[in-house]
């Protein structure tokens, strides 16, 4: 296996070692909602004015996926949908009280993540962490330019 193959085999593990431990923190304290509609919840909170086509990018899903959880989402009372005065035609949406507590949790459990792994990120040179990022950057860019290559950029239905 050459240098390229052991990264993306590291990553690939990584994230999968990384979903593991910190499942069981997450399903034990979020009980009742799904990874997926948690992953809604931070991309709603942390976007302002999160529409369908917002979240399609941003979560890399079509358009008709994101109908469909923010039509549950709604129902379950997490979120809410709302117009701007200025634009009656787009609509919005936003998290509940009770989306806001169900986001505060989950943020509370990934600062435990990153105390928990804070020992190693505590050994790494303000250098390594340039190089790291420099990687991800090019990585990210060549992965968003396969992604318009295949015409997959407007995420169609």
């Amino acid at each position: 296996m050459n240098k390229e193959e052991q990264v993306i085999m590291g990553f690939r593990e990584l994230v999968n070692k990384m979903a593991w431990l910190n499942k069981f923190k997450m399903e034990e304290s979020l009980k009742g909602y799904k990874s997926s509609e948690i992953h809604y919840i931070e991309c709603i909170e942390k976007n302002a004015d999160s529409n369908v086509t917002k979240l399609a990018e941003a979560l890399y899903m079509t358009r008709g996926a994101i109908s469909k959880m923010t039509k549950k989402l709604e129902k379950r009372g997490i979120i809410e949908s709302y117009q701007k005065p200025d634009n009656k035609k787009e609509i919005y949406f936003r998290l509940t009280e009770q989306g806001q507590e169900i986001y505060k949790l989950y943020e509370e459990l990934h600062k435990e993540f990153r105390e928990r792994d804070e020992a190693v990120f505590e050994q790494v040179t303000e250098e390594q962490f340039d190089n790291m990022l420099s990687f991800l950057e090019k990585y990210s860019k060549h992965l968003d330019a396969e992604i318009k290559k295949l015409g997959m950029d407007n995420k169609p239905e």
